[in-house]
């Protein structure tokens, strides 16, 4: 839900003053007597702590806050002062109260809540069991009253998600509060026990019924909310586990558009989806008919006698109609609300499909928030999607021909939290300060709404990200304002056509270079990333307009090229490519160097032709330029004592006749003998040939030798 910078902070100073009560946000003498009486009922020490469930602004100096308090649903006002400077944080423990009804017993158990001025409206379990799940009003001057108890017409074991508050006209007597919750339906018969997501309604200003429905709800309706894929057989396929709602406000606030995030149930076909709403179709929907249950075999068919007036879900205001008060209202209709509050037509998505979409993958969608932008090319709504996997997705939507055809376009995938298994995170962005926070059960953390840095140096690199934040300024990619005139502003989020914005660019793109040396026969990687998530990436070799030949021995990856298996042939200059909207740029060129494997190469017969290449000694360019990286994979490929001692010999004459050159003789000394090079005596070396001789003895004397007891130095 969106919440402010201020209420972020204040948010983290409740959970560390939590932290600090053992969980408690409750009077010492209060969890003094709850945590113990918990312990003994329930096993878990870990629940019975207070878990805060609901934090709204009260007034400009008090937050009302309310908790599980250890199974013991407990609220309170917390004084924070005006401003983020005061450092205020205290709870006044005459003024703490009874959270029944407020908060669950339960910190498993979901609860959502709004405050309109001083009246809480809640859906949240009542009881220690979590039975009884309700709708309920409380504070405030109006009486308490709630949904009907224990009818599973009304709610049937229910997951509330989100509440909101939404004017329906300028009086205020015609204010509706939406619930967004998912239950098992009712009407799913023969089709086991199936889960449905649900949009409800009620009046702001219903008081109840006079002598029926005595302080429960008269103007409560639910209806269900589909989000489908339509398939190939004609069949649609449904996202039914509501996760998350999102109130996206606009100019007309009326008329807000809804953002949800779904996932699926079944064990056989797993994605997540976002769908998006508009006020005035859920507002179709409640004003259509009623759901019914008739016939031999109870079959739930739209209500076709007559619906009493005024018609149920109706606000009681002089704008339709002439009733001052749901007491009022005559008894048909209090009756005819309590049969019927589940509507037959269902609330279907803007354009009957989501918005954006992920299926057959290893994370699922659990919250939303989303930001207006405004760009050179009209107003797009970023979208960022938390995960259970601890990343953040930035996506929006671009129209393809005309704004009735749009697609997602995945700008980043940001990685928040390094968490193993689901953890949800929740997300709220703080327009004013251009930030977005996420939160898990982990910690919270805060990341910017726009990074164009990230997209490179080149206009061409900033043009293709079509990120709405970020424009070309002539020299970077920067933050676009749209109310800024600079005269080298360039952005197209609708096309990104590079060709057309960049044409003029006079910072040419400067293609990266990078050596890599391969092993003959063993395998090699050539990486390469492009920034954009929406280029697709091209090689090809020696400049040639042809990608090397792709086959079981050189596979393409996402993540750049992999050969297999190296040879001599595949020398040269390889160069990867990127193309976007039949924009194409050279990003890496990459020169393959191929080392022979010591199984195809034999040592010189003079070791003191072998100098190190690194030290600029003599000897033919070509037989010394990757000695040092033989005599390396020598070593890897034949780890045995034979080999490591002609291999240090060489390596040791190496550097004795190096040294000998870096140090010249003097004229009266005699020069160095031509022959075999005696080593001096090492301590190093004479432990390596007391290991190999003593191998050597137990390999090929047959006898073992007697093992000396080890002792702990060792």
């Amino acid at each position: 839900q969106l919440m402010s910078d201020r209420k972020a902070k204040v948010d983290l100073r409740i959970g560390r003053r939590a932290h600090k009560n053992n969980g408690m946000l409750v009077a010492d003498g209060r969890r003094d007597i709850a945590k113990p009486l918990c312990l003994d009922v329930f096993v878990l020490q870990t629940d019975c702590v207070n878990y805060v469930k609901m934090v709204h602004h009260y007034n400009r100096t008090h937050l009302y806050t309310c908790g599980t308090g250890a199974f013991h649903p407990t609220c309170a006002f917390v004084e924070v002062g005006q401003k983020m400077e005061d450092h205020v944080f205290r709870i006044d423990p005459s003024k703490m109260e009874d959270g029944k009804g407020k908060s669950p017993y339960d910190p498993r158990h979901p609860a959502a809540s709004v405050l309109i001025g001083d009246e809480l409206y809640a859906g949240v379990a009542t009881d220690l069991m979590g039975r009884d799940f309700t709708i309920f009003r409380s504070l405030g001057g109006r009486p308490s009253i709630r949904t009907e108890q224990h009818d599973s017409r009304w709610l049937n074991e229910p997951k509330f998600v989100g509440s909101f508050w939404v004017p329906e006209s300028e009086n205020p007597d015609d204010d509706k509060i939406f619930f967004f919750f998912r239950e098992t339906a009712v009407e799913a018969q023969g089709l086991g026990k199936s889960t449905y997501s649900r949009i409800g309604q009620l009046c702001r200003n219903d008081m109840g019924g006079q002598r029926s429905l005595v302080n429960k709800w008269t103007t409560f309706l639910k209806t269900r909310l589909i989000c489908s894929v339509p398939g190939s057989d004609g069949s649609d396929t449904y996202f039914d586990e509501l996760r998350d709602v999102f109130l996206l406000q606009t100019k007309d606030r009326k008329n807000p558009l809804v953002y949800t995030v779904f996932s699926t149930s079944s064990s056989v076909f797993k994605g997540s989806a976002v769908c998006i709403y508009t006020m005035n179709d859920i507002r179709r929907a409640f004003l259509g008919p009623f759901a019914h249950k008739e016939g031999p075999n109870y079959q739930w068919v739209p209500f076709q006698g007559k619906v009493p007036y005024p018609r149920p879900g109706m606000c009681p205001s002089k704008t339709f109609g002439s009733f001052e008060s749901t007491k009022g209202f005559p008894d048909d209709v209090i009756q005819f609300a309590r049969h019927h509050p589940l509507m037959f037509n269902p609330v279907y998505p803007l354009n009957r499909r989501p918005v954006f979409l992920r299926t057959n993958v290893d994370y699922s969608f659990t919250q939303i928030a989303v930001d207006r932008v405004g760009a050179a090319d009209g107003h797009y709504d970023v979208m960022f999607i938390g995960t259970d996997k601890g990343t953040v997705l930035k996506v929006i939507s671009v129209p393809k021909e005309s704004w009735n055809n749009m697609e997602d376009l995945l700008l980043e995938e940001l990685e928040v939290f390094k968490v193993r298994g689901p953890h949800p995170l929740f997300c709220w962005r703080q327009r004013r300060l251009q930030q977005l926070y996420v939160g898990s059960d982990t910690g919270l953390a805060q990341v910017p709404l726009h990074r164009c840095s990230i997209y490179g140096k080149a206009c061409a690199e900033c043009c293709l990200a079509r990120d709405p934040y970020c424009a070309w300024d002539g020299t970077s990619c920067t933050r676009y304002l749209p109310n800024t005139k600079r005269r080298f502003r360039r952005q197209d989020v609708r096309n990104g056509d590079p060709n057309t914005l960049c044409s003029g660019d006079h910072h040419k793109h400067r293609v990266a270079e990078r050596r890599l040396f391969g092993v003959e026969g063993s395998s090699t990687f050539l990486e390469c990333i492009p920034k954009s998530l929406q280029a697709r990436v091209t090689w090809t070799f020696q400049k040639q307009p042809h990608n090397p030949r792709l086959d079981d021995r050189v596979l393409q990856t996402e993540r750049g090229l992999l050969v297999r298996r190296v040879l001599k042939r595949d020398v040269g200059l390889y160069q990867c490519h990127a193309m976007e909207h039949g924009f194409t740029q050279t990003l890496l060129g990459i020169t393959l160097e191929v080392v022979p494997s010591s199984s195809s190469s034999s040592p010189p017969a003079d070791p003191l032709l072998r100098l190190d290449p690194r030290s600029g000694g003599g000897g033919p360019p070509s037989t010394n330029q990757k000695l040092w990286y033989r005599d390396f994979m020598q070593l890897v490929d034949h780890p045995n004592l034979s080999t490591v001692d002609q291999i240090c010999e060489q390596v040791w004459a190496r550097k004795s006749a190096q040294s000998d050159k870096s140090f010249p003789s003097s004229p009266d000394k005699q020069a160095p003998p031509i022959g075999p090079v005696v080593r001096p005596p090492n301590k190093k070396w004479k432990h390596l040939q007391d290991i190999r001789k003593g191998r050597n003895r137990r390999t090929h004397d047959g006898k073992p030798s007697p093992r000396a007891p080890r002792s702990a130095g060792e």
